[in-house]
Parts: C-alpha cells; structure tokens; sequence
C-alpha cells in the first residue's frame, strides 16, 4: 500500500524560491490533516486534509515553497501556497486515513530536503496575543444576526495557531472588543500604550490584531419562483491583519484575505455564530479555510523573529524574567540585556528605544513562564533594571 502510494505521489513538486546550496539534508516529518466533508465529498474532503497535512509539515521543516502540485487519487492538482521556507518533498507515504463525526484525517510521513542552515531563534516560542477582531461595517452582520462573529472568528483563528503547534503561540486575548482601525490607517498614529498593555496583560511578546471589512451579501442566488428551493445568497468574508511587536511597538508582518461562499440560511434565519451549524456550512468552512491560511502565514512570519522577554524582578545578581519552558528556554541558556528607553521625535511621537548591553546572563533556575538567571561571573549587574529587555542568544548550552 505505502509503495503504491509513494509512485501516486510521485507527482509531487515543490518549486523551491531559492536555489539549493550543497548544505543540505533530507528528513522524515509525520503530520496530520484535517478537512470537513461537505455535502458527503469525500474526496475533495480527503484532498483538503492531504493538503493540510503538507503544508504543516513543510512549515514545521522550514520549507521556503512557492507552489505545490500534488497526484491525488489519480488527479493532478494546483495548490498555491503562500509560505516562505526552503525546501523540497522527496517522498510521501501515507500511514493512514480516517472519517469520523463528517471529518476526514490523513496522516503523512513526509521526507523533506530542506536546508540545514535554518534561523536559531526558529527553536524557541514566540508568544502572541490574538485579540478580538474589530467588524467595520457592523450592518454587514444584520444577516443572521451575526453581531457576535467578530469574537466567533478570533477564536477560531486562535485555534488554528494552536493546532498548527509551532514556534509562534497564540494567546486568548479575544473576550473583550478593542478599536484597531488606526492600526490599519495610512496615517500609522495608532496607541504605543494599547500594545504595551495588552502585551503586558497576556504576557505576550507579539500582538495579532485584525479587522473584518466585508461581510456583505449577495443578491439571491435561486429563482424566486422556484419557491420549492431553499435561498441561498453568496456572502463575502473579508479581513486584514496586522503583527506588532509588544516592547517596540514596530509592525512586523500585515496580510489581507477574502473568499467568498453560499450562506444557506434564510434571510430571517438567526444564526447562532458559536454553533457547529455555522461553522460545518459552506460559508463557515470557507472562513475556517481562510483562517488556517492565515495561521501557516503567521508562524513563517514569525519564524526567525526573536525571542524577547523583560525583567521582573531584581536581587543582587539574580534576575527574575518573564520567559521559561514554555518558551524553549533551558537551563543554562544565555541571555543579553538591553536598556528600554523612550525617544522623541520632532513631531511629538514617542519611539522605543533599545541599547544593548554587555551584560550577559545564563538561566539558573527554570518554570514554565518565568526563569531565575545569574551574572556570568555571579557578579552585580551595573545599570540594569526592573523592565530591560532580556533576548536569547545561545542556543547551545
């Protein structure tokens, strides 16, 4: 069974971005898809999950991809991808597919030819707080009643950072609404002190906001005097991101996506946002689709971001931070520190400022969000304080 399906998949190409140097080697990856099936496809569910699967391993591998093409089930298929790795797919084996509760999961072992010579900081885990989405136009949501899928979307975006389990780590900072339209201005004048406090708050480095700008409908698709159809209307799902850095206020990464897809609800149906009935419909699927899209952008976005955290607590030579194990960190691991401070421009903005230090710390003691760490020379350190930036430097201990 393997053999056959490592000749169907060797219709499997991946155009690399950039050309391969001679440093490279070749690795097995397992990964797990997951796909609905809609109106009992099978196949196409069976396709998505196969899709999903290689995506998360190529993203896992460090796989710098434009386009794949897979062969499956004898049919040759396009895919764009929109991940930056480097890397290229040898061999794919399937170890095994299931259908259960109207979803389909394929397993893959996956050899992967990927560059050796990968960012360290790639290792630890980013932390980001993934805030409530902001809908622009709020009269977009009298269809159905969707007033609440501004949060219903966050979550569920925060769920596929979280089941994509890489670097980057999302956390829940999605239960309160926030104004983030300055954020997506051209003008740029948005709140340094809102990202400090929710940076703070969620003990976040990075920031993921977002704003819904369409979810508008269509005219009825069916024939009104075809009254022995259901209606059905297209709908619109467009939104915008953008990454902050919670210490420097500095915009990282910013993305846009829409689709579109049949709301199958009547047009005085209300529709309960949180409800497996919205979420497994054709137009609940497509935003899942969007978002899981959004989550591998993300976590290659913030690949070779760095590792921050700050200090909380001083002693002699011992210093309290608010990175640990979660975070990747170990014991022994050393860390630099750099002053936080403040410029003003001559227009009145106020702008991090950071100057690095040459002190140096190594982690003496170890918890899952915090960690102890000492002078190299067990020494006081001259000028740090309470707030400074602390940033992993070694990753060989």
């Amino acid at each position: 069974m393997k053999s056959f399906l490592s000749l169907a998949f060797a219709g499997l190409s991946v155009t690399a971005l950039l050309t391969f140097s001679p440093f490279t080697k070749a690795q097995w990856y397992e990964s797990t898809g997951h796909a609905n099936v809609q109106n009992g496809d099978t196949s196409a569910a069976k396709s998505a999950a196969i899709k999903d699967a290689i995506t998360q391993a190529l993203v896992f591998s460090g796989a710098r991809v434009s386009s794949v093409q897979t062969l499956v089930d004898g049919v040759l298929m396009q895919d764009q991808l929109k991940i930056s790795s480097h890397g290229e797919i040898q061999k794919i084996e399937l170890i095994s597919e299931n259908k259960y509760d109207n979803k389909f999961a394929v397993t893959l072992r996956l050899d992967i030819f990927s560059q050796t010579e990968q960012c360290p900081q790639n290792s630890f885990n980013k932390f980001v707080a993934v805030t409530q989405s902001q809908l622009v136009h709020r009269e977009h949501a009298k269809m159905g009643q969707i007033f609440d899928v501004s949060k219903a979307i966050s979550k569920n975006i925060f769920t596929s950072l979280q089941k994509s389990k890489m670097s980057a780590v999302p956390i829940a900072y999605y239960n309160n609404a926030i104004s983030v339209d300055k954020y997506f201005s051209q003008q740029h004048d948005y709140s340094n002190a809102q990202l400090e406090e929710i940076s703070s708050r969620s003990n976040a480095q990075y920031v993921l906001l977002s704003q819904i700008t369409s979810l508008s409908t269509s005219d009825k698709l069916n024939n009104d005097y075809a009254f022995w159809q259901d209606e059905a209307y297209e709908r619109s799902y467009n939104i915008e991101f953008a990454l902050f850095d919670g210490t420097t206020y500095e915009q990282l990464w910013q993305n846009s996506y829409h689709t579109q897809a049949i709301w199958p609800f009547e047009k005085t149906t209300i529709v309960d946002v949180n409800s497996d009935r919205f979420w497994q419909s054709p137009y609940g699927q497509s935003i899942t689709d969007i978002n899981q899209s959004v989550s591998y952008d993300i976590q290659a976005a913030m690949a070779c971001l760095p590792t921050q955290g700050k200090i909380m607590h001083m002693e002699n030579s011992k210093i309290v931070i608010n990175l640990g194990k979660a975070h990747g960190l170990k014991k022994g691991q050393m860390l630099s520190i750099a002053h936080h401070n403040y410029l003003t421009d001559a227009a009145g903005n106020v702008m991090p400022h950071t100057i690095t230090t040459l002190n140096k710390i190594r982690v003496e003691q170890l918890y899952q969000q915090t960690a102890v760490a000492v002078s190299i020379d067990d020494k006081p350190l001259p000028g740090v304080q309470i707030n400074d930036v602390v940033e992993i430097i070694s990753q060989n201990l």
